[in-house]
């Protein structure tokens, strides 16, 4: 019996470090692809930054620049851009720009 005890335990530890995290990733994921619609900004798994101009089956077409569209697979959209995720930053601009003088001793 006690040699039972063990194992199981270690079953359960590695269902709940490794199999529930990768579920939840997987759900959010498809939830994410769900939520696709016309006009949202997304960023692929690549990088590249766009508009969605038309939703097909398995393929979204990304308007990356004017007059310029990538077609694009559905499962390559990595994240949607929400205006909420831009946070003004009250230090943002202030450094060395060409207005700053620097005194010298």
């Amino acid at each position: 019996m006690e040699a039972l005890i063990f194992p199981a335990l270690l079953f359960i530890l590695m269902y709940m470090v490794l199999i529930r995290p990768q579920q939840r990733r997987q759900r959010e994921a498809q939830q994410l692809l769900d939520s696709l619609q016309e006009g949202d900004e997304v960023v692929l798994n690549s990088g590249i930054h766009g508009f969605i101009t038309a939703i097909e089956d398995k393929v979204v077409w990304l308007e990356v620049a004017a007059d310029t569209e990538l077609k694009v697979s559905r499962s390559a959209v990595g994240a949607k851009i929400v205006d909420d995720d831009i946070e003004e930053d009250d230090d943002a601009g202030k450094g060395l720009g060409d207005t700053d003088v620097i005194e010298a001793d």
